[in-house]
Formats: structure tokens, sequence, C-alpha cells
């Protein structure tokens, strides 16, 4: 493999038909090329999905009711009815599996209205009462001031945390919100916080940056809520499902509730482990099916490079029976097919890799030049792993082996007297 001659000798055989060579190594240049800007483009879809929910408990589920669908202990099918505080200390008592479990109302909805003002200024936002435990299920950041508190909890304070947008519609920019106040609903609240989801999931819908939170108790004093509760947000203990969790607090909700045990619509849930393993699944078949294709092109272009040295080896009859007939062995034939096979497939090969790393890089800098603040990014970070370039290499040298056996088995089976006499 490292004969000087060997290699002047391949390099002229290529020189002879410029055209030929260069269209034969296009197709392994494309098909390496595609392997790359696929997997890399598979890649971004994945970071940009999981930078916006990787925060985010992968072991939590969430439960909100719906109106029944079947008559039990007298009560009528179609019936509305809601969690309760005393649901809370219930649940705890009855299900050791759960690590957080935080209740969540849902604020008065603007109406198609503003529901904050602040001097002339007014707003639409999503307002939410919470426990600090939902911090723990769903990451926030304050950026300026603090979280909602258990004080803030048990001595029902009028204070709020509000996202990045609330600030830049209710307060001028070179303003401070800590501990201005704002009216929601026509009640004064005091900002304590200014925070940023960690995570593009927002249960309750709406855009994070528009969010206001205020104490759950608070919330339920404030608007004359009752005791009634919207929404149950739990996480499994380490090594539990959350699925065994989801199906034991349907179970229990319903008989605390007289709702009919197999009534299948008077619970709603949302399993965010089971979306998780979808996840994975769907990147795990997107990975999959970029090496399909890629392999695919890729294997078409080693065919197209197999053929055409049997074409070379036809051309080149006579001068193998040449190098038969003054004594080369058959084994230094085939190196020399194969090595110029391989020459061929690698650095093709290679230049379509270093093309495709290269516009993966440049993209990935566009992309992070127009990300902003990134809220709405789903494409992020376009790459291919060291493993995969050296598997890409590695498939290269394989497939151009394999590309050289066919024709390089043909050439030695040809009798030196039968090359010799060829037209």
């Amino acid at each position: 493999m490292f004969d000087l001659d060997l290699w002047k000798e391949i390099l002229s055989a290529l020189k002879k038909n410029r055209m030929r060579s260069f269209m034969t190594a296009f197709g392994v240049f494309w098909g390496i090329f595609m392997l790359i800007i696929m997997s890399g483009a598979g890649r971004a879809l994945e970071n940009g999905v999981m930078d916006g929910i990787k925060a985010f408990a992968s072991n939590s589920a969430f439960f909100w009711t719906e109106r029944t669908s079947k008559p039990y202990k007298g009560f009528q099918r179609g019936r509305r009815w809601n969690y309760k505080n005393t649901d809370i200390e219930y649940i705890k008592a009855n299900i050791s599996d759960i690590e957080y479990l935080s209740p969540r109302l849902f604020g008065p909805s603007s109406g198609g209205g503003d529901n904050v003002i602040r001097g002339k200024k007014t707003g639409a936002f999503n307002i939410y009462g919470d426990y600090p435990e939902f911090f723990k299920i769903d990451p926030w950041t304050p950026l300026q001031g603090r979280l909602i508190n258990t004080i803030d909890i048990q001595h029902s304070r009028k204070v709020v945390n509000i996202g990045e947008r609330v600030v830049e519609v209710m307060f001028d920019t070179d303003e401070d919100p800590i501990g201005e106040y704002l009216k929601i609903n026509g009640v004064y609240f005091q900002v304590v916080g200014v925070v940023k989801g960690e995570t593009r999931v927002n249960i309750g819908g709406g855009r994070k940056n528009e969010t206001i939170i205020m104490p759950f108790t608070t919330m339920q004093k404030t608007f004359n809520m009752g005791d009634d509760v919207h929404f149950f947000s739990v996480t499994s203990q380490p090594g539990i499902p959350v699925s065994k969790v989801e199906a034991r607090l349907m179970e229990l909700l319903k008989e605390r509730h007289s709702v009919a045990p197999d009534d299948q619509q008077a619970v709603g849930s949302f399993n965010i482990e089971v979306e998780w393993k979808k996840y994975m699944g769907l990147f795990t078949g997107i990975q999959l099916l970029t090496w399909i294709v890629g392999i695919g092109t890729l294997l078409a272009g080693v065919i197209g490079v197999s053929n055409i040295m049997l074409v070379i080896i036809k051309e080149r009859t006579q001068e193998i029976g040449i190098q038969r007939a003054i004594g080369a062995t058959p084994g230094k034939v085939i190196l020399h097919i194969v090595a110029e096979s391989v020459f061929l497939t690698v650095i093709a090969g290679y230049i379509g890799l270093a093309l495709g790393v290269g516009l993966l890089e440049l993209l990935n800098m566009v992309l992070e030049m127009n990300a902003g603040s990134g809220d709405d990014i789903f494409f992020r970070h376009p790459e291919i792993s060291f493993k995969m370039a050296v598997g890409a290499l590695s498939v290269l040298v394989v497939s151009g082996i394999f590309a050289g056996l066919i024709p390089a088995r043909r050439a030695v089976s040809i009798k030196p007297i039968d090359a010799l006499r060829d037209e």
C-alpha cells in the first residue's frame, strides 16, 4: 500500500479519463454528503425539541376534571365537578409513591379584553395560582427578585411573579418592576419576581413569557373560588413509573367524588413519561431512517464505482495480461485494483464529509445569529458526533474495498495468454 509506483499508476489511470473519474466519485460524494446533512438536520431537530423540554420533570403527570359520561350513585351523566382542597392531603396520605404534588388554579380570563392594568398601560395575560412545588415540576428561573414561596401560601400574600413579556408591556424600559403593583381584575398585587420558564412546555396554554403566577391560596380567596382546585400536577418517586401513580390517583379521585370507576371521560390526564418515550422513539426512528437513506444513496455510488472499475478492467485487459506474464502475482493485481477503488471512494467521501460538516457549521452560525430569545426555535445546533464521522469513514473504506473486489476477481480470472490476445 506504500509503494510509490503503485500510487503513480493509480493517479495516471484516473487522469486518463477525468470526466469519468469525476462522475464516478460524485456518486460517493453525494451519498456521504446527504448522510451527513440529514443526520445533522435530524440531530438539530432533536436538540431543538429537547432543549425546550429537558428541564421539565419527565416523571410527571397532570389531572383535571371533565363532565361525567355515566350516571353513578344518584348523579346524572354530564355532571360538572371539581377537585377540592381536602383532596391534597388525602392524596398525600394514600399514595406514598408521589414525590411532589401541586394544585393549580386558572385565574380570571381576559374574556377577549385586558385583565391587567397599571396606570395607562393595559394587557391580557395568563394568570395562574400555584404552590411552590410546581416549580419542582416545571422549573422557572428568577431573573429578578424571587419565586413564590411557602410563606406566601400560608399568609395568602397578594404577590406575583411575572414573565418577561409582562414586563415589556406594563413597564418602561428603564423601570424596575420589583416592588411595583399591578391591578389584576380589580385587585392590586405586588411584583416580587420576574421569571423565565426553563422549558417551552406550558400546562394551561399560552406563551410562558406572558404568564403571571400568584400564590394558590391568594387566588382562591381573592377571586372567591371557594375550595375548588382546577388541576393537579404530580411527580412519582425516583424509580417509580408515573403511570403507576396516574392509575392509582385516577381511581382514588373517582372514588372520592362519586364518579363511576369505569367512566373514562370524567378525569382528564396527561402523562409526560409516555410523551417522553414517544419523543425518544421518534428521534431514534429519524436517525435510523437517515442512515437507511444515506447508506442507500452511498451504496448507489459504490455500485457505480464497481461498474466503472469493471469497464476499466475491460479496457486494461492487455495491460493486466502483460503484468501477469512478467511475474505479477494475482494478489498484486487485486491489491492494485482494490487500492484504486478505495482511493477513489475515500477521497470523494472525505470531500463530501468535509463539505457536509462545513455546511452544518455554517447553518449553526446563522441559527445562532438569528436565534434571539430562542423560545420558539425548534431547530438547534445541527451537528454530527465524532463517532458518526469515524463510522462514516469506516463505511467508505469498506465500501471501497467491496467496490474493487468484484472487478479485481474478474481481472485475475483472465488467463495471461487470453489477456494478451485481447484487442
